[in-house]
């Protein structure tokens, strides 16, 4: 507007002269560089736009891309407390609690339902979270608990984010519940024959593929059935790596300290002998035990006249003897013996093999692998070998009146303390763990 009207004083001031066609010249040519800037100026916007927006979908589209590569790839992904902390709406649906960890239940953005342990302590906390995560976070196998992430405070608490399993831990499902004294989230049942011949099986091959198919062998040396878990169709998931360890495939033994479950440590581990797969096959086959007969294996019974003095009823032993009397169906768990559907040939299998797996010379245990054909009756199960089963003779020892051996070779004393669960009643679970059991989650 400044032009046009500097333009028209110019004619009425000079008229028609040669300096009026210079002024004019001149302002028509700022006109036409101010249109055109402004057009160069919208069109760039316009393109500067879309140019951001195409990033934006590029951007979108690599991270939802990458998101679904991590998932395929079984790698954990890495969370921001803040969004545990949405999840689990402030770490209030507590499902489980143990001597270092708490789980938590909580619901992803996605709707995905998780678990969320919680690990606390400074060195064992860093430890069992270090152990759990090197374990798992590279392994894919339909019978083990799938991790889905984690996530690392600095000064606090470490996280680890599994998938959430609803039918829960197995000791619901085969123990009565009057001994499931750790069931907080409820539930459970009495599983059929058929269900447990089938849980036996995906926890064997769970520990096979550990043992075996991974590039490095993992022991999980915590084996029992509070980490077991059933998903909706009652397939079993191994979970809670918290003590396991790596071992290279040219190592044949490894010493670590004494950790675990009372009950299911192999004598080796007792002993102090280092550890092997072969601690895990001796727990596996005390949870079989355990399956089979719907019991703890070892039991507290009771003195009426003098309460202080218990008898630990050993139900290994049972066994053994049931088996060389020919009276197997007695260590069937009468609540599905009830039910029928129970063949002695599929019990004698599998007690034969649970035999096999706790034999307390670890040479004459079988691998995963066998045992795996044994269970689903590819090969012949021969009848194992009877056992000295010194953990009888840890358990018959009265700790006050005990008289320490000259030169015993190992402290029985101590040993009989590890063995020896801490139960206040009959038959109730021996469990007393130094690591966290992911038994309590109950959803997948």
């Amino acid at each position: 507007m400044a032009l046009i009207t500097a333009t028209i004083v110019a004619r009425v001031s000079l008229g028609l002269s040669k300096s009026f066609f210079l002024i004019a010249g001149a302002d028509g040519a700022a006109i036409v560089a101010v249109i055109a800037f402004a057009f160069a100026r919208r069109h760039f916007n316009r393109r500067r736009r879309l140019v951001e927006t195409r990033l934006v979908s590029e951007g979108q589209e690599l991270r939802i891309e990458y998101s679904f590569l991590r998932k395929v790839a079984g790698v954990p992904t890495k969370f921001r407390y803040r969004e545990l902390e949405e999840a689990t709406d402030g770490f209030q649906s507590l499902v489980g609690r143990g001597s270092s960890a708490s789980v938590f239940k909580g619901i992803l953005n996605d709707g995905t339902s998780v678990a969320v342990k919680r690990i606390e302590g400074e060195e064992r906390g860093d430890r069992e979270f270090r152990s759990e995560v090197a374990a798992i976070a590279s392994v894919q196998h339909v019978n083990l608990v799938r991790l889905i992430g984690y996530c690392c405070v600095p000064t606090g608490p470490r996280f680890l984010v599994y998938e959430f399993i609803r039918k829960g831990s197995l000791d619901k499902w085969i123990f009565p519940q009057s001994e499931n004294r750790s069931n907080r989230g409820g539930g459970g049942g009495c599983l059929s024959w058929d269900l447990r011949c089938r849980v036996a099986i995906d926890v064997a091959k769970a520990l096979s593929y550990l043992h075996h198919d991974c590039r490095s062998r993992i022991l999980h040396l915590d084996v029992k059935p509070e980490n077991i878990l059933l998903d909706e169709n009652h397939r079993a998931l191994v979970s809670d790596f918290g003590l396991s360890r790596l071992m290279g495939k040219d190592e044949s033994r490894v010493v670590t300290t004494i950790r675990g479950t009372k009950g299911y440590l192999a004598p080796e581990w007792l002993l102090e002998h280092g550890i092997s797969e072969k601690c895990d096959i001796y727990s596996f086959g005390m949870v079989l035990l355990e399956i089979i007969g719907g019991r703890r294996n070892v039991c507290v019974i009771d003195n009426r006249n003098d309460k202080s003095k218990r008898k630990f009823q050993y139900f290994p032993k049972i066994v053994s003897e049931r088996l060389r009397q020919g009276n197997l169906m007695e260590v069937v768990d009468n609540r599905i013996i009830e039910g029928g559907g129970v063949e002695e040939r599929e019990v004698r299998r599998l007690v034969c093999v649970a035999l096999w797996c706790i034999q307390e010379k670890a040479r004459l245990r079988p691998s995963m692998t066998k045992v795996v054909e044994m269970l689903e009756g590819r090969v012949h199960v021969e009848e194992p070998p009877e056992t000295q089963m010194i953990i009888v003779d840890l358990l018959s020892i009265d700790e006050q009146e005990e008289e320490e051996e000259p030169n015993p070779g190992y402290d029985r004393r101590r040993i009989a303390a590890l063995a020896r669960p801490q139960v206040d009643s009959d038959c109730i679970p021996s469990s007393a763990s130094g690591s966290f059991s992911m038994s309590v989650l109950s959803g997948r």
